[in-house]
């Protein structure tokens, strides 16, 4: 059995992610070399900028990809909210596991609900999805720009600049940080992003020997659901300049979707649920009521101007 490359970032999260995939490749093949290299992408680079002031999406992904393309990597760990609603037509997602808790957490210094922050509490994130909602539910708070590591973001969280912030629990718990958690946001309330709490193994698409290494990995009800999720994203065609969300819960045979699609502002918002047995089939049928629901319109909006420098 050859040696492998996993190529990925170099954040703690990243990397405990990482070495999660290439542990339970060592335990189901003893003897197993597994080398893991950090790759630098641009959102890590740029950390001066919002996330959607960058230009461009895949910003934590396009250069752990051009890796595994030059054959640098044999296969990669992402965090599945940070693909493209596109794959590479080169490369495949090979394996994905068993899902992490998919739901937004708040975390307040003040201990207290998004329901109970006062008028004008300042609320910390990087995501236009989150501003989005946050000022949906809540159009008195004022959301700020935060960025930076689950670490870095959770010490800011202490500062008096901000009264909360939104991270998401799964990356919480791979760092052993849920006791900071302060509310877990339900998903059918505060929809999460597409993919978020679920990992993707990704390799080259002609790699047939790895591929078959990677499947026992897989979890298919989880791939089902972000199959689902990533059909939605794909259709509406969104990036990062565009509150968009799904969420896919399985249920039985079949999955439950819930999506959302917004303004930055949280002034417009059209969201819808469905259920249905074909994953590809359930997310299109849902962008497309969600579009003929106005969601059409908000897209139309996407070019605009960003203010308030949230990503």
């Amino acid at each position: 059995m050859r040696d492998l490359v996993l190529a990925t970032r170099g954040s703690r999260l990243a990397l405990t992610q990482a070495e999660s995939v290439a542990a339970a490749l060592r335990a189901r093949y003893p003897g197993l070399r597994i080398e893991l290299r950090v790759i630098h992408t641009t959102g890590d680079h740029v950390r001066d900028r919002a996330l959607a002031q960058i230009g461009a999406t895949g910003v934590f992904v396009k250069e752990i990809q051009a890796a595994l393309l030059a054959g640098a990597a044999d296969l990669a760990v992402h965090s599945c909210k940070d693909l493209e609603s596109h794959q590479p037509e080169a490369l495949t997602l090979a394996a994905i596991p068993p899902r992490a808790d998919a739901r937004d957490a708040l975390i307040s210094r003040h201990g207290l609900t998004l329901d109970a922050l006062p008028a004008g509490a300042r609320v910390g994130t990087s995501s236009l999805r989150r501003r989005c909602q946050v000022l949906h539910l809540r159009p008195d708070l004022e959301v700020i720009d935060l960025r930076g590591n689950v670490d870095t973001r959770l010490a800011r969280a202490a500062e008096e600049r901000y009264d909360a912030i939104v991270l998401a629990a799964a990356g919480l718990a791979r760092l052993g940080r849920s006791a900071a958690i302060t509310e877990l946001l339900p998903p059918e309330r505060f929809v999460p992003m597409v993919g978020q709490g679920a990992l993707a193994v990704e390799c080259r698409a002609d790699d047939h020997e790895l591929r078959a290494l990677l499947a026992p990995l897989n979890d298919a009800p989880t791939a089902r659901a972000v199959q689902a999720e990533r059909a939605f994203l794909r259709r509406l065609a969104g990036g990062c300049r565009v509150p968009i969300a799904a969420h896919a819960l399985p249920l039985g045979a079949e999955l439950e979707l819930h999506g959302l699609l917004g303004t930055p502002d949280g002034a417009q918002v059209v969201r819808g649920v469905l259920r249905g047995a074909d994953a590809e089939a359930l997310g299109l049928a849902l962008a497309e009521q969600l579009l003929a629901a106005g969601g059409a319109a908000i897209l139309e909006q996407r070019h605009a101007p960003l203010t308030g420098g949230i990503a």
